[in-house]
């Protein structure tokens, strides 16, 4: 059975409702993703999340929530004084912001065991993690899962890496792009976002971001840019543009637009499509996505199943 991983955190999630209220949900880069992947995936196709929570009620409730949703949890480490993450999603014009409680977070330990980590990754098809994995990591166990990687690697695992790029989140600027770039030179399938390229590494356009990425190592390079066309480069061949389906033109929210772009491309090479249909599935899944609240947009998974 095929089995994909992926490594985060997952937070709860308020997210603008009406008459000034909030709905509550659970959400994070990695987790968004995992959750478009298994509803876009075959059931034979295995999806695990592999995270941090501590033992409390809302901890247990995310758990629930995850297995309810058919993902697999059984590589979740529960840590005892810590608790989930919260987020709250400030919307404007559908751009959103974010006020963040998760100083407690028990998914800053997801790293803290290395057989727990070994066990997950163990004969995975793929792994998937992001530039936010990383930052709330202490550098010992950026290590530890960089090792870890690296071994699942050898052994067959694809890696697929979002850089995600959050700069509040890590100590310095230098630091953050020096791991960043370590991880992508690490991987097969490397998905940024042009906007957070150009700002932190002063990418003149997407095409200079794949050259960077696929000098470093990178053996597929994906960027994003909003409406625009996506840019590819796979190793040995050429910079290339894809046109996506027509804009949206009725943004309720972006949240999680790249999350779900990254789980309909990936669930398309999973399945073996070549670039352009993969390209194709990711901006579809995403464009549904941003027609509706929160980052999980369950008509979004109904109209393309």
């Amino acid at each position: 059975m095929s089995r994909v991983v992926a490594l985060g955190e997952c937070m709860v999630e308020l997210a603008p409702a009406t008459n000034g209220l909030f709905a509550m949900g659970y959400a994070g880069d990695t987790f968004n993703t995992a959750w478009y992947l298994r509803h876009r995936l075959p059931a034979s196709v295995e999806v695990s999340y592999v995270t941090a929570v501590g033992v409390d009620a809302v901890s247990h409730e995310m758990l629930r929530f995850m297995a309810d949703e058919g993902i697999d949890t059984r590589h979740v480490a529960h840590v005892t004084g810590r608790t989930v993450g919260l987020y709250m999603i400030h919307l404007k014009n559908a751009e959103r912001s974010f006020s963040y409680w998760r100083s407690t977070s028990a998914a800053r330990l997801l790293a803290d065991d290395t057989s727990r980590l070994d066990a997950a990754l163990s004969g995975a098809t793929l792994a998937y993690l992001s530039g936010i994995t990383l930052a709330i990591l202490a550098p010992d166990a950026r290590a530890r899962l960089a090792a870890a990687l690296a071994t699942a690697r050898a052994a067959g695992t694809r890696i697929a890496f979002d850089t995600n790029i959050r700069p509040a989140l890590w100590s310095d600027p230098d630091t953050m792009r020096q791991t960043l770039m370590a991880t992508a030179a690490a991987a097969d399938i490397v998905l940024p976002s042009f906007e957070d390229e150009a700002r932190h590494f002063g990418d003149a356009d997407p095409a200079a971001t794949a050259a960077r990425y696929g000098r470093a190592g990178a053996r597929l390079v994906v960027v994003k840019d909003g409406p625009n066309p996506v840019i590819t480069l796979a190793a040995g061949g050429p910079v290339t543009a894809h046109a996506i389906p027509a804009p949206v033109t009725a943004v309720v929210d972006s949240t999680a637009a790249g999350d779900s772009f990254n789980a309909g491309f990936l669930a398309s090479q999973l399945e073996g499509a070549d670039l352009a249909t993969a390209v194709t599935a990711g901006a579809t899944l995403a464009a549904r996505v941003i027609t509706g609240p929160g980052a999980l947009v369950r008509s979004a998974v109904t109209a393309v199943s």
